[in-house]
């Protein structure tokens, strides 16, 4: 049983029992840290008086008179007049010079703009998706519904309250507001004023107690969301750290710049903060970067301030919406647009990038549904391409196939020939069909975010060469993931183990519901026969 499912089990689900004497008791056992306050409707009923069981027992009256009360919701952890969390600060654009925006600009061809990528997102009441796209083909895609302050909260941070501390764990489980109590381990707990790693969680946190946490994975099926003490604050081209001396630049720069940014980092770098370089940083001026840090410092003084104010579990910060952070992170002159089909989000978007990469704020575009005869996805043949992303059957360029099937422990990839019959031996079909199946289960692990332990079974080569070119190739077609892996060497029986950072759920898991009968496995149970 995960730490997580323990938590879960513990709470199940906010039930409860009239225990003995009148009382009530956790259906989970005795450990009741992890379950969630009171509703506010159980707080509203306590304090008019009502649905109490003992008759002799006085009617409470309501303080304040009519109208002056919090709406019964004192007794829960989101107040009607909780102060609105701390939003992402764009601030004005530093002024380049014409020569600087002209190396900025990016490729154009023909008097357009050109790159290897496109963006394409579409807007509809039920849900925003946004397509990233390689040339033609659908190489990531997001989903962010409107429900999404539950379900999609990473990166936001927290005022949150220690439910329960479990030794035997090494963790504890935190009221953050949001339906399941999330998890905090001990290596993402801060302690303060030492760097003792030997020192027990239950000495650093006490139930009860509130503290600033920040998620760092999204909550998944019946799991809640992971959480850090380690707060950090992205911007576009840095990110800060409060509270740290970590210092670091991205090693994906050359080492000539890297050099340069350390010196501007060593004069730029706040005091009692860390600051972490990113890749989009290369060849910007010292007056971005500054203005990226003071912006960055700026938005950790509001949240520091709305936390003090804060007196139960809050929302502190809020992640800006998926649009926006997809463009932060990805956006760069190697995107040839980003096309959105709604005025409002493409008025946002504009105003964002013109104040982050004036640069690259033509490459922004509005597509009116209305005037166009195709819908934005049907324009650019994603529909077609998600509908084949959700299939567990891929088909490989000769022949081959692969079928994905996930678990609740892992995901299993299964490499077949097909009909790849091949031209001079068996092994050389084998050899040449698995490189192909290492590309695409690497693309497809982009596309489909597929996270966790995934087991690749490759079809069985007999020369040790081929089976380490194979895994060569996958590694390398891994490194254009921006998502963290680690691969192992392929096994005897043709097996390569490897894990993929999980944030959130999956693309089949974000485009789809569990079946109504079945509730996922497949199998719809026939009663008579169990009846018997």
């Amino acid at each position: 049983m995960t730490t997580q499912e323990t938590q879960n089990t513990s709470s199940n689900s906010g039930r409860r029992r009239r225990g003995p004497g009148g009382g009530t008791a956790n259906n989970g056992g005795n450990d009741q840290g992890s379950q969630k306050p009171n509703s506010s409707s159980n707080a509203k009923g306590d304090s008019d008086g009502k649905n109490q069981e003992g008759g002799g027992q006085k009617r409470r009256r309501r303080r304040g008179g009519r109208g002056r009360g919090n709406g019964g919701n004192n007794g829960g952890s989101n107040t009607n007049n909780s102060p609105e969390p701390v939003t992402a600060l764009t601030g004005e654009a530093v002024e380049l010079d014409e020569e600087t925006l002209a190396l900025r600009k990016g490729r154009e061809r023909k008097g357009k703009p050109a790159g290897r990528y496109l963006m394409c997102v579409s807007v509809r009441e039920q849900a925003t998706q946004i397509a990233v796209l390689e040339g033609r083909n659908l190489i990531e895609h997001y989903v962010s519904r409107p429900s999404d302050d539950v379900a999609q909260i990473h990166g936001n941070i927290y005022l949150g309250k220690v439910q329960n501390v479990l030794p035997g764990m090494e963790a504890a489980f935190v009221d953050i507001t949001t339906p399941k109590n999330a998890v905090l381990y001990r290596g993402d707990v801060q302690a303060k004023g030492s760097d003792n790693r030997s020192t027990k969680i239950e000495q650093l946190l006490k139930p009860k107690s509130n503290i600033v946490c920040q998620v760092t994975k999204n909550p998944i099926a019946h799991k809640g969301a992971r959480l850090t003490q380690e707060v950090s604050l992205p911007g576009r081209f840095v990110v800060l750290v409060p509270n740290s001396d970590t210092y670091g630049i991205s090693k994906r720069l050359p080492e000539r710049e890297r050099k340069r940014l350390r010196k501007i980092l060593d004069r730029v770098k706040p005091k009692g903060a860390g600051i972490i370089v990113r890749t989009a940083a290369e060849n910007v001026t010292e007056d971005e970067i500054v203005n990226d840090v003071r912006r960055l410092a700026d938005q950790w003084n509001a949240i520091e301030k709305l936390a003090k104010q804060s007196q139960t579990p809050a929302l502190l910060y809020r992640e800006p919406e998926m649009a926006v952070r997809v463009i932060r992170e990805e956006f760069n002159k190697d995107y040839r647009g980003i096309v959105i089909d709604d005025r409002a989000l493409y008025e946002d978007v504009k105003s964002y990038v013109e104040s982050i990469t004036p640069a690259l704020a033509d490459r922004v575009q509005y597509y009116d549904r209305d005037a166009e005869p195709l819908s934005l996805f049907e324009r650019h043949h994603v529909s077609d391409q998600l509908r084949k992303a959700v299939d567990p059957k891929v088909w490989l360029p000769s022949g081959g196939s692969l079928i994905i099937e996930s678990t609740e422990a892992l995901t299993v990839i299964d490499v077949n020939t097909g009909k790849n019959v091949g031209k001079s031996s068996l092994e050389e079909t084998v050899y040449r069909n698995n490189l192909e199946a290492a590309r695409e289960v690497a693309r497809q692990l982009r596309l489909r975010d597929i996270g966790g332990i995934i087991v690749i079974d490759f079809v069985d080569m007999e020369i040790k060469k081929n089976r380490e070119e194979v895994v060569r190739v996958f590694r390398e077609a891994l490194a254009q993931d921006k998502t963290r892996t680690q691969v192992f060497d392929i096994s005897e029986l043709g097996l390569v183990e490897m894990t993929r950072k999980r944030i959130g759920e999956g693309l089949v898991e974000s485009l789809s519901t569990l079946c109504a009968m079945c509730e996922g496995p497949g199998h719809v149970l026939e009663q008579d026969l169990l009846e018997i």
